[in-house]
Formats: structure tokens, sequence, C-alpha cells
């Protein structure tokens, strides 16, 4: 089988997760992909999460009725931050040999790589798929691998970019634009307003707990 690892916050989780996850599970023909939401992120400064298991909850509602889309407790109640080198690896234990994995990134989260634990040994544990947006391109993948990989980088018109352990793929631009800190702010200026944004059970959800009011 093929599938994906998707992390991130996912604070509220919205249709640009879901959109992402749908086309990269459309394009290389993934039969799962896990979305796993940080109960540390490393990388979120102070601001504060709302509770995993809120979080997670949305999550659930989201991706009812996709088979595809599985939420995942890899990374709960894990007491240290959660680091993706460990993540993948915990993850590829629970696979079978024959089963291709691959990391599933939108392009602002991959610009930043280098600054993430370990990202050479990362990179070389599974293939990757780099979700695009307007103003960013192939090239711009390759300028934010670690230096240590840039040299054997070869870059293919195919939108892909070989490593000597790893092929990253860039999927094309995903149309949904929307962003968690856009969807917070509007939560707390009008909950009605929420359901452009996120699915309605996760708008009911965000309502009857009174998130981010």
């Amino acid at each position: 089988m093929k599938l994906a690892l998707f992390g991130g916050t996912f604070d509220p989780v919205h249709r640009g997760h879901l959109a992402i996850a749908r086309a990269a599970a459309d394009k290389f023909d993934l039969g799962l992909i896990y979305l796993v939401p940080a109960d540390l992120p490393p990388h979120k400064g102070n601001r504060a999460l709302t509770d995993f298991h809120h979080r997670f909850a949305m999550l659930a509602l989201a991706t009812e009725g996709d088979e595809r889309l599985v939420p995942s407790l890899l990374e709960a109640n894990s007491g240290h931050p959660n680091y993706s080198i460990y993540t993948v690896r915990r993850l590829k234990n629970t696979l079978k040999k024959s089963d291709k994995l691959y990391f599933l990134i939108g392009i602002d989260a991959f610009m930043e790589i280098s600054t993430w634990k370990q990202p050479v040994q990362l990179l070389g544990e599974c293939n990757f798929i780099v979700a695009g947006r307007p103003g960013y391109s192939l090239a711009d993948v390759g300028r934010a691998l670690p230096k240590k990989l840039r040299s054997s980088a070869e870059l293919h018109a195919n939108g892909t970019i070989a490593l000597p352990s790893t092929t990253i793929h860039l999927l094309p631009d995903v149309k949904e634009r929307v962003s968690s800190t856009q969807i917070r702010a509007v939560a707390a200026q009008s909950i009605k307003r929420l359901s452009r944004y996120v699915p309605e059970p996760v708008a009911a959800y965000i309502k009857k707990q009174r998130l981010y009011a």
C-alpha cells in the first residue's frame, strides 16, 4: 500500500488541510493518509495550543466519510517535543516491507526543513510530497534542502527532485486558501462564518465547545 503521514497542529483542521490531503491521495494513489496532530510541536513558539483532545476530535469529525483520511494518535501524550524524524520511524515500524510511505507537507513548512531535527536523516526515511502554492517553484524546494543534500539533488521537469535515498514530489497548487490563524480570528468575531473555512461538523464542535472565543 502507498500511504502518507501528514502532520501539523490542526488548530483547527480546515478545508485547506483536507484539500491538500485529498489532492495528494488522488495524484499519488495513496490508500491512506494519517493526519497526525502534534501534542507538543517544536516549531510553534509560545502560542498556547488548543487541548490535544479537542484538536483530535475536530480531525475525526472532518475526516468522517473519507476512508483514506485517518486521524492518528501517533504523537498523543508524548510528554516531549514531537520531532518528525521519530514519528516517521515509529510509523514505519508498524508497516509492511512492501508498503511505501510518503511525508506530506506544505511548502511553507518545507521551506524551514533545514531547521528541523536531523533533517538529512528525515529526508532519507521516506519520499516527500510538498504541497505548493502560487509564487513557489520546484527550484525553491531544492534551495530549502539542507546544504549537505543540495549538491546531489537532481531537479526534473516532471516536478520531482531526486536525492540519493529520497524522491521529493511537488504537488501542484491546491485552490483552498485558508489558514488556522485566520479561522481562529473569525471564530472570535463571528462563529456563523466558520463553515466557509471548516466542515460543518467542525464548525458545530467549535461553537459547542466555545473554542477560540
